[in-house]
């Protein structure tokens, strides 16, 4: 029995250290099924969500899902702390390990207890190895303890890292394709503003961005849980108008620059598609038409009224809505998971993130920024 436990107290104590090195050293996606860190992130995140969706007023649902994220990591870390001290202490406690002093009690809170302050390096010297055995186990968890914890906490800035040069292009949206951003809005400020060609430069921006995005994911999926700074925002929204808009660019609209926009809708497809392989999530069909046929009518009129000209004809439609099956599946399962909602790609001009505040509800427009004027709106 002694002998078992020895090698499920070890088993354990390299599992927690392997999850702990794929989680926030490892810069590659672990295919592997049976992972502590998925099963805690897949298991508390449908606790979270429930008891948001039950218990808490439609309001602040925004606000308490944010929680989760930061949270979520600090509780991560913790319990792998946790369970590295209490693979330790199964370790001493299978082997017996004698303590100083020689009359106390060994059973295992005690040698949990040996295990919490030597893993922390707290050295309180009350109970201690006196045996060659238990004292090399005791230096080794010491060493192991500090390096862990300098370690993952080094790590912590490399996370909020990535996360603040996620949110720097979802925050470039903002003015260019409103708030939420839209594909529509996009192109009509860019057109009103007689500046169609304004869109080109963003574009390989925004393909780097999209691999940015996917590469950081992939290294630290937990990042998906950081929601964005406005409620309006998000970077499934962000991934998502990106796609409308050069969707609509690669085969409607009569764009300079083709084949850069097929580049960036290709490298947005792609991390579309990994994320949800990271999280398996398979794809849902939207069950409503994102762009109707009227709308579509619409937005071709609108931009051809401020100088943006749209191809004509059905196969156009059919071409769009084949590109459009190509993701919409992804984001609209990703949106359901997350509960993130999604961008539409023709919307209402409401008051953008940069023209509210707390004492205005909207500051005059500026030119080319303001919102889509109401005969542009389409229903």
């Amino acid at each position: 029995m002694s002998f078992l436990l020895v090698l499920a107290s070890a088993a354990l104590i390299a599992l927690i250290l392997q999850d702990a090195f794929e989680a926030m050293i490892l810069p590659r996606r672990v295919t592997r099924a049976y992972r502590y860190s998925r099963l805690f992130y897949r298991v508390g995140w449908k606790l979270w969500r429930f008891g948001v969706l039950q218990f808490v007023p439609v309001k602040r649902r925004e606000n308490i899902l944010s929680y989760f994220g930061p949270l979520s990591l600090l509780a991560l870390i913790a319990s792998w702390m946790l369970e590295l001290i209490l693979g330790f202490a199964l370790l001493h406690w299978s082997l017996g390990t004698p303590l100083h002093p020689s009359g106390g009690p060994r059973d295992f809170l005690t040698y949990f207890y040996l295990s919490g302050t030597t893993f922390s390096t707290l050295g309180f010297g009350d109970i201690t190895a006196s045996e060659p055995l238990g004292r090399m186990l005791t230096v080794a968890e010491a060493a192991l303890g500090f390096g862990f914890l300098a370690c993952v906490i080094g790590y912590l800035p490399v996370l909020y890292q990535a996360f603040s040069r996620r949110e720097v292009t979802i925050s470039l949206l903002d003015a260019r394709a409103g708030s939420p951003p839209s594909a529509a809005q996009l192109l009509l400020r860019a057109s009103q503003a007689q500046n169609a060609a304004a869109v080109v430069p963003f574009l390989a921006e925004w393909e780097r961005w999209a691999a940015e995005l996917l590469e950081s994911i992939l290294s630290y999926p937990l990042l998906a849980y950081y929601r964005s700074q406005h409620d309006n925002q998000s970077w499934l929204s962000a991934l998502t108008a990106i796609l409308d808009t050069y969707s609509l660019m690669i085969v409607a609209v009569k764009d300079p620059d083709p084949y850069q926009a097929q580049l960036t809708f290709a490298m947005a497809r792609h991390a579309v598609v990994d994320i949800a392989l990271v999280f398996r999530i398979p794809p849902l069909p939207i069950k409503a038409d994102r762009l109707p046929a009227e709308q579509f009518r619409a937005l071709r009129q609108s931009l051809g009224k401020h100088g943006m000209q749209l191809r004509d004809g059905e196969i156009i439609e059919c071409k769009l809505a084949e590109l459009r099956g190509m993701y919409e599946p992804f984001v609209n399962a990703l949106a359901q998971h997350f509960l993130l909602a999604l961008p539409p790609i023709v919307a209402e001009g409401k008051a953008d993130n940069w023209q509210s505040s707390a004492w205005t509800q909207r500051t005059p427009g500026i030119g080319g920024l303001a919102p889509v004027e109401q005969g542009d709106h389409f229903n």
